[in-house]
């Protein structure tokens, strides 16, 4: 295929991008960095790391000040890149700058690693739900709860049919279509973590 004359999903598709199911997701104020996030497995990936002891909206702007700031998501250049220095540049892309430099590294360093530094294949190659469940589960910083609500965004939003085991029950970030969405997002998980604080007390386990 002729990648300059190709359809926009064409390329999308070769270049490992996420075929436009969605124009956005809508996880932070930036339409910009929700544009990104939606079509760069990369983008996604990373804002998935980054949300730990950050809002949302800071977590998934993430990957668009990375890119500005390293000229590209490539995993390859992340992996080659001193990204400490990086994040703690004012301002800062994360809360916790040298932690998650480190994570982001490691990340793309898998992703070069298992997948040729295409991000996409951690759902695409995978024949069922628990294939899929083990793909991520073998990232970086990737534990039950991110696996279950990118399983719930790669299904929801994404259109991703072996990601449907995935979804939980309760709301996650593959409800939320606008801007509202988040808002109800966020109280709808504030409440959930404190439901599910108080239930081992309670229920004597």
């Amino acid at each position: 295929m002729d990648r300059q004359n190709g359809t926009a999903a064409e390329l999308s598709r070769s270049a490992g991008s996420i075929a436009p199911v969605v124009a956005a997701l809508h996880f932070t104020e930036s339409d910009e960095a929700n544009q990104l996030i939606a079509r760069d497995p990369m983008a996604l990936l990373i804002g998935f790391a980054l949300d730990q002891q950050v809002t949302v909206q800071k977590a998934f702007r993430g990957p668009l000040d990375l890119r500005q700031r390293v000229g590209s998501l490539d995993p390859e250049a992340l992996a080659k890149a001193d990204l400490e220095p990086i994040f703690r540049a004012k301002p800062a892309i994360h809360r916790f700058p040298g932690a998650m430099a480190k994570r982001v590294h490691e990340l793309a360093v898998h992703v070069l690693e298992r997948y040729d530094g295409d991000a996409s294949r951690a759902w695409s190659t995978a024949a069922d739900g628990d294939a899929l469940r083990a793909n991520l589960a073998a990232l970086p910083g990737f534990g039950e709860m991110k696996i279950k609500a990118l399983g719930a965004v790669l299904y929801k939003r994404l259109g991703v049919e072996v990601a449907r085991d995935l979804v939980p029950s309760h709301p996650t970030l593959g409800d939320v279509d606008s801007t509202q969405a988040l808002a109800d997002y966020q109280a709808a998980k504030r409440a959930h973590k404190a439901q599910w604080m108080k239930e081992p007390a309670g229920s004597g386990t």
